[in-house]
């Protein structure tokens, strides 16, 4: 009966014989990708790339952008000081040759030292003063610095243009169309700073030069102590243009410090401060600034 049994159960069941030559065989060719699978992996991730790349690209920091809301802060800083010291304050910015002016030549080493710290801030700097405040004795006017010079962010800087000074002819410095950049009319039109001699520069500490020019020549904006925009050109609101690139400014080869030499704007792309607009605007009345700037079609 034993026996009847083993020849029924029959012998046990044996491995192909490539399976016990290459026991990891079998487990390899479960695992492999197939050439189909793999390329269809391959355009799925085409897909996704091709979908996330302008989400990516959109993320970039935007220079114009960021110095637009930066210059906008300041603006409004600028009009808040003035409220809060109940007495004008000027916004001025650091024009190009500044130091050929002819104030410059009664500068001290010490200005000439401040100075040099401000070669690499032209188009890109400024900074607030007041001429009294609160607390000054009648008659006495002890002009003061209200911050320190500060510069907007690197890739962005203010239109060289607007530095032509405001000539009496009231001629626009620069005129900006809405309609693609075609011909007038012009829906911006943009006027140079106004220029003052009356503040110290480039520090408070700064002495008067003898004669009818007592300070180098700034550029600047003013509010009054109600927060009124007082500068500009009666009627107009001052508009001060962002251009997007750089601006390369001569350094020392050795200590790559800045030089006294006019600075080098270099537009990226080409015409955005007319095609791709940002100004600033700031309503005369009121004083309050907000950003015009090129609506997508």
């Amino acid at each position: 009966m034993q026996n009847a049994e083993c020849r029924m159960q029959g012998p046990p069941s044996r491995a192909p014989q490539s399976a016990i030559r290459n026991p990891q065989s079998a487990i390899r060719n479960s695992l492999a990708f197939t050439l189909i699978e793999l390329l269809m992996v391959i355009a799925i991730m085409g897909i996704l790339a091709a979908i996330a790349l302008p989400t990516l690209r959109g993320l970039k920091p935007n220079a114009k952008v960021a110095a637009t809301r930066q210059l906008l802060d300041a603006v409004g800083r600028a009009r808040q000081l003035a409220i809060s010291q109940r007495t004008s304050v000027y916004m001025v910015f650091v024009s190009t040759n500044f130091w050929s002016d002819p104030a410059a030549a009664a500068w001290l080493p010490n200005d000439w030292a401040v100075a040099g710290s401000l070669f690499d801030k032209q188009l890109m700097g400024y900074a607030y003063v007041c001429l009294r405040s609160v607390g000054d004795q009648p008659g006495v006017h002890t002009p003061r610095y209200l911050s320190s010079w500060r510069t907007l962010p690197q890739g962005a800087y203010i239109s060289p243009q607007k530095f032509t000074p405001a000539t009496a002819a009231s001629l626009p410095v620069l005129q900006i169309s809405t309609n693609n950049g075609a011909a007038p009319p012009y829906t911006y039109r943009v006027f140079g700073f106004n220029y003052t001699t009356s503040i110290p520069f480039p520090a408070e500490t700064n002495k008067p030069a003898p004669g009818a020019r007592p300070y180098v020549a700034l550029p600047y904006i003013e509010f009054d102590g109600t927060g009124q925009l007082v500068s500009g050109l009666s009627g107009q609101p001052e508009l001060i243009p962002l251009s997007e690139g750089s601006v390369s400014y001569a350094r020392d080869p050795n200590t790559k410090v800045a030089q006294k030499a006019l600075p080098q704007a270099n537009e990226r792309p080409a015409g955005n401060t007319t095609d791709n607009y940002s100004l600033v605007s700031i309503d005369r009345l009121t004083g309050r600034a907000r950003v015009e700037r090129r609506k997508v079609q």
